[in-house]
């Protein structure tokens, strides 16, 4: 086996691997890190420039919680592919965290729009929806989900 696979084995082990990355592909690149950095919290872990002048090339963006997103921008090569037509595609992506209306206002600063107003959901949670600039939905809320909730698997 090479070092990359016996260090993504290791993280897997501890628990710290991530195995499932949204992709979302902007037309301002730069616009959307500081929107997901400032606006929702995330941490920008790393950032390779495109062909164009101030295009993400591959940008990863780790969230407090655990996991994270890839961004890039859709004029990051020279010549179109077969994913810059993802542009025009938007995405939702829910997010887990403790405090939700911690991040609302953020959220809102960064130029956020509602598309759920802060609410109690009837399975425990509390959490809000908002597009940003581009029109991706971020969901922010408490519900952690099933997967790891029980040894015994999916319930019934």
């Amino acid at each position: 086996m090479n070092a990359t696979v016996n260090e993504t084995q290791k993280q897997a082990q501890q628990g710290t691997a991530i195995g499932v990355w949204p992709t979302l592909i902007y037309r301002d690149g730069q616009a959307a890190l500081k929107f997901l950095t400032e606006g929702l919290g995330f941490t920008l872990v790393a950032s390779y420039a495109g062909a164009a002048e101030g295009s993400i090339a591959h940008a990863e963006l780790a969230w407090p919680v655990g996991g994270g997103v890839m961004v890039s921008s859709v004029d990051r090569n020279a010549e179109p592919n077969e994913f810059d037509a993802f542009v025009d595609q938007k995405s939702s992506v829910y997010l887990v965290h403790d405090d939700p209306d911690a991040v609302f206002p953020k959220a809102m600063a960064a130029g956020a729009t509602v598309v759920r107003e802060m609410r109690e959901e009837d399975y425990g949670s509390r959490g809000f929806s908002v597009a940003d600039p581009e029109g991706n939905v971020w969901s922010i809320g408490t519900y952690r989900g099933e997967i790891g909730a029980s040894s015994t698997g999916a319930r019934q």
